[in-house]
């Protein structure tokens, strides 16, 4: 969609370190650069359907141009450049080429399903959806078109991988854009694609859409952090450079087949670090680190066990997301080596299959493999996603959803144990009742206590990693707003208010019934209304349910009098309605005045 130039003023290093496909001399990207990356796994088919969408974009999109002056068929070509960067399936790259083709041009959707098939269809179509929300109205909207994102994103995962691609290239071609939009739309990249990103597991991108973001809204912050990371990339140069030959002497030593790099924090990241340990740039030791990529999983248990029989660990840094996964499907295992060079880092290790997944994320399910692309149903992104738009139909009002959406987006999880020894992921500052409500909802609205390594805690008593919890249940209990300020996850909060909302309505509605009676006993019927009343009496004020009547009268919105004055036999409605004044006689020659009840207010 709509942005920029080519160029930007600084490159992050992970821009930098990416790979990109080969550019013309003039350093534009063209067609023949992405058929020449394209053509190392797709079929000769797919290339040319490729081939197709492009020269199709090209003519829909003839006299466009972009901010930058250059022609606009260069963005889309270029978003799915960044798709072939990560291997995406045919159909992507298609859909890539053509996102902006029914937004922007006279071209339909069926158009295009007639000519590259339905699926490519949807998926544009998809795209369009998502370009239509403004993310710039007010919370209430934006809770609402997050909705829409994330119903688009449900149908198909690959709507939202094309969305960040176009995201991403707009966001590498910002400079063309006056610095008050420029600012706008870096905030909301951090704000919300950078953070979908990266719960989608996309590790190269949430990276780069960071660091760009932070560079618009903070350059000052930006070019200092980015000075400071050149020189103490040269001062650590060759400790990291010792410990990679190290660790690749012992890896062969002890006859494990793998790799083994450096690597570095990106830019955000470290100011994310400081920002939270409070602390200064020259005080921050994990900076750097060092990767060790192995064949299998048992080769990373076995290069753990090789580095910490040769460097001392720094004891309660070590983290197996081998045996535990992170919420999007993050696997490695995290050792933090004291005294290595006079310096302590951390060591990443990783089989072959974790490090793509860890790069791509739920892109990695969709990658071309021999034709055929594996099923994204079950992933952890997919689960994510299903939690999500259940928590949106429990949600009150979209305001509420948009709370438990940005709770989702930042995840900081611990790991906790069931009875049974199931383990459930909870975020940072989970309580009891959040593990309860993990479990299962009635477990949460019946909860009267837990344990927690046998030990009897209150609800809001916060779980650490590795805490065996059991629930203790009553069907008596039922939640109080109390509650609300015990828990801290999206799911548990948007049960209890469910609850409280329900229940409310229930209370409503015994009242309802009771001043319903009242009124009906006061106008002379009986309590005990036959159906065909209660049918007619509904159609007569507009509604379809008779509890819903009971509770708009508990709620106050509708008073029992008049309805049960509506349930009274015509012919008294009639002598009702005929009945002539009442003159008052005697009285003439008398002075009246009127009652204060009688008397209007000015």
């Amino acid at each position: 969609m709509p942005t920029t130039p080519a160029t930007k003023r600084r490159k992050s290093p992970s821009a930098e370190s990416r790979q990109r496909p080969a550019k013309s001399s003039k350093g534009r990207l063209l067609i023949s650069d992405l058929l020449e990356v394209v053509e190392q796994y797709l079929d000769p088919e797919e290339i040319k359907a490729v081939y197709d969408a492009y020269l199709f974009g090209a003519e829909a999109h003839e006299g466009q141009t972009r901010r930058s002056g250059e022609a606009y068929i260069f963005h889309p070509l270029s978003v799915a450049a960044i798709l072939s960067d990560i291997r995406l399936d045919s159909r992507s790259i298609i859909a890539a080429l053509l996102h902006d083709v029914i937004e922007d041009t006279p071209t339909a959707k069926e158009e295009l399903a007639t000519r590259f098939g339905k699926d490519v269809a949807q998926l544009v179509d998809g795209v369009s959806k998502i370009d239509q929300i403004d993310f710039e109205s007010r919370e209430h909207a934006e809770a609402e078109n997050l909705r829409k994102m994330l119903l688009a994103m449900a149908k198909d995962i690959r709507v939202i991988l094309i969305k960040l691609a176009d995201r991403l290239h707009n966001m590498r071609t910002l400079d063309a854009l006056k610095p008050e939009k420029r600012k706008r739309i870096a905030a909301q990249t951090l704000d919300i694609f950078a953070p979908i990103a990266n719960r989608l597991g996309m590790r190269t991108w949430t990276q780069e859409l960071e660091d760009l973001s932070f560079l618009h809204l903070y350059p000052k912050r930006y070019d200092a952090i980015h000075k400071e990371l050149g020189k103490r990339r040269g001062n650590h140069r060759a400790i990291i450079q010792k410990t990679v030959t190290k660790f690749e002497a012992e890896l062969s030593e002890a006859g494990i087949e793998g790799s083994v790099e450096g690597r570095e924090k990106n830019i955000y990241s470290v100011y994310r670090k400081m920002r939270s340990r409070r602390v200064p740039m020259s005080e921050m030791r994990d900076i750097f680190a060092i990767r060790v990529i192995v064949r299998s999983v048992d080769d990373c248990y076995r290069v753990l066990g090789v580095i910490h029989n040769t460097y001392k660990p720094v004891p309660g840094k070590f983290k197996d997301y081998i045996a535990i996964p992170k919420a999007n499907g993050y696997q490695s295992l995290h050792t933090l080596l004291f005294g290595t060079f006079g310096q302590s880092i951390e060591v990443q290790i990783r089989t072959t299959e974790m490090h793509r997944i860890a790069e791509s994320g739920v892109a990695s399910h969709w990658q071309y493999k021999t034709g055929e692309k594996r099923s994204g149903s079950q992933t952890p992104a997919h689960h994510w996603l299903l939690d999500l738009l259940n928590t949106q139909d429990q949600a009150g009002n979209p305001s509420e959803f948009l709370e438990h959406l940005k709770i989702d987006l930042y995840p900081d999880e611990v790991y906790v144990f069931t009875p049974h020894g199931d383990i459930k992921k909870l975020p940072k500052g989970s309580s009891a009742l959040d593990f309860a409500y993990s479990v299962h909802s009635d477990v949460g609205n019946h909860c009267i206590g837990a344990r927690i390594n046998n030990e009897p805690v209150p609800l809001h008593q916060p779980v650490v990693n590795g805490d065996h919890v059991e629930i203790l249940t009553a069907r008596s209990a039922v939640p109080t707003p109390l509650w609300l300020n015990y828990v801290v996850t999206a799911k548990a909060r948007a049960a209890i208010r469910d609850f409280l909302k329900h229940q409310h309505q229930e209370d409503a509605g015994k009242l309802g019934r009771q001043l319903l009676e009242r009124a009906l006993k006061t106008v002379g019927l009986t309590t005990r209304l036959r159906t065909d009343q209660k049918i007619q009496l509904l159609k007569h004020i507009g509604l379809e349910d008779w509890n819903e009547l009971l509770t708009d009268i508990g709620m106050g919105r509708r008073l029992p009098m008049v309805v049960a004055r509506q349930l009274l036999p015509e012919s008294k409605g009639a002598d009702s309605a005929k009945s002539e004044p009442l003159p008052i006689r005697g009285v003439e020659g008398m002075s009246v005045s009127y009652a204060r009840c009688c008397r209007p207010i000015p």
